[in-house]
């Protein structure tokens, strides 16, 4: 079998990009493979390009309905049809419709959520599944211990599966979580392909200002002068919202975007800026994951990461067409504060573990009472399948541990006083082999590469949805 050939017959490719072809080589052989391919470098032709050569279904785990409707979206445009994403928002008549033919998709897309519902598992024992992807690998450690645990029960339905092949994919794993990606998935000796993460056309930079005051002043002048598209970071929904609102009172066209909007709302913003209707979205953490918008010139982090894993997938979405791209990280004095909460509150307290574990399996009213939240309850709920009440204590408390680890990262990248893409870079166990001629704040960085992406242009602000209404059904 000529791979050559098969890419340029499929994508109109004539060649792979760096560890593509190599991960491909090793998954045909039927071994079982952990990639670690930076943003933007074709990590879904890593599945894609097999499953023409497997016999039978590819089953993806996927993190983001977002993130599954796109990568369904990219197959159909390439004419494969035998594609579907199961999610809790299809309708009744539409989950009947697939489970009477699951069978006969080639990929099909799921949430670790509902793979581990045993109707779905009882369902996907009932046909064959040639290879599990592991999507966004790095969520296995990254969400898995605190705020999704099914994320750590993947490797539960291999077994009934009959042990698929195992391909794990992400842009950002240290070594520590490529063990625990290997760990929770069940993998004993897979192939791992590591490519350097560091994307040489990303410009590092970092602001630090006495208050918010003139954080805000800075963040007016900017978007004022650079030009989109970009992606303002914030730590809360309240501050996206915010952080909206003051661009598009600037006249800029600009959106928020967070985890607690309508999915119908957060796909049709989406949709704007993917269309060019947007120049900014202001958001979570929740935006971003794979959403393939190529000329992306800049990423501003206005509120600190909470690690530098997230810092440094969330920065990659910058710059996938080669060119310049900047990020952009604010701090002002106080900052650390909000970084504190935000790493710390997805954690259970001691409380919430001693109900939980008191009340058992009737736990569940205590989220209706306010006793418990749901992210808590969702994570006790598990480890208590694991250990007995001293030990989730301790899980919880060396959880707290790492987070404040990850959290000491970020101040670290903020007083930094030598090469940010160096400290960067070690962050995930590689060394540096050279530094770009545009590289960061401390080796100084040439502005006028981004100035010139932004010319003097009519600003288009977004339709009212009234007047988008009238434009697709006129009457």
């Amino acid at each position: 079998m000529n791979l050559d050939e098969l890419l340029y017959s499929t994508y109109g490719f004539s060649s792979f990009r760096p560890g593509q072809r190599e991960i491909i080589e090793r998954v045909l052989a039927g071994e079982d493979v952990i990639a670690l391919l930076p943003t933007g470098m074709g990590k879904s032709i890593c599945y894609q390009l097999p499953a023409k050569v497997l016999p039978d279904s590819v089953l993806i785990v996927s993190p983001l309905l977002s993130l599954m409707q796109d990568q369904v979206a990219q197959l159909k445009k390439m004419g494969e049809k035998s594609v579907v994403a199961i999610n809790s928002f299809l309708k009744p008549e539409d989950k009947e419709k697939i489970w009477s033919k699951l069978h006969s998709y080639k990929f099909i897309f799921i949430s670790p959520e509902m793979l581990v519902q045993p109707f779905v598992k009882q369902k996907l024992q009932q046909i064959r599944i040639s290879l599990l992807v592991a999507d966004e690998a790095h969520c296995i450690s990254q969400w898995g211990f605190d705020f999704r645990p099914d994320y750590l029960r993947i490797s539960e339905i291999l077994p009934s599966l009959r042990f698929p092949q195992v391909l794990a994919l992400t842009a950002t794993a240290t070594d520590k979580v490529t063990e625990e990606i290997k760990e929770y998935l069940a993998l004993e000796e897979p192939y791992v392909y590591c490519h350097p993460m560091d994307r040489k056309n990303i410009v590092y930079d970092t602001k630090k200002f006495e208050d918010g005051r003139e954080k805000i002043g800075f963040l007016k002048d900017f978007v004022l002068k650079f030009n989109g598209p970009g992606i303002i970071y914030a730590g809360t929904r309240k501050k996206s919202q915010e952080l909206s609102l003051l661009l598009t009172e600037l006249g800029i066209s600009s959106a928020f975007y967070h985890g607690g909007m309508e999915h119908q709302d957060r796909v049709f913003v989406q949709q704007q800026f993917q269309n060019g209707e947007l120049q900014w979205i202001c958001s979570t953490n929740a935006f971003g994951m794979g959403v393939h918008i190529p000329n992306i010139r800049h990423v501003i982090h206005f509120q600190l990461p909470t690690s530098i894993e997230g810092y440094v997938q969330e920065v990659g979405r910058a710059g996938r067409d080669g060119k310049p791209a900047l990020a952009t990280l604010l701090y002002a004095q106080g900052d650390e504060g909000l970084l504190e909460s935000l790493v710390m509150d997805d954690l259970p307290t001691q409380h919430e573990i001693e109900e939980v574990f008191r009340h058992g399996a009737g736990a569940t009213h205590l989220i209706d009472q306010g006793i418990v939240r749901e992210t808590a309850f969702r994570v006790v709920s598990y480890w208590i399948t694991k250990l007995p009440l001293e030990g989730v204590v301790r899980q919880i408390e060396q959880l707290r541990i790492g987070k404040r680890h990850q959290a000491a990262k970020i101040k670290e990248l903020i007083s930094r006083q030598q090469c940010l893409r160096k400290y960067i870079v070690e962050s995930f166990d590689q060394q540096l082999s050279e530094k770009p001629k545009n590289c960061c704040i401390l080796d100084g960085i040439d502005y006028s590469n981004f100035e010139a992406f932004s010319q003097p242009q009519e600003k288009r602000l977004p339709l009212e949805w009234q007047d988008r209404l009238r434009v697709i059904l006129p009457i």
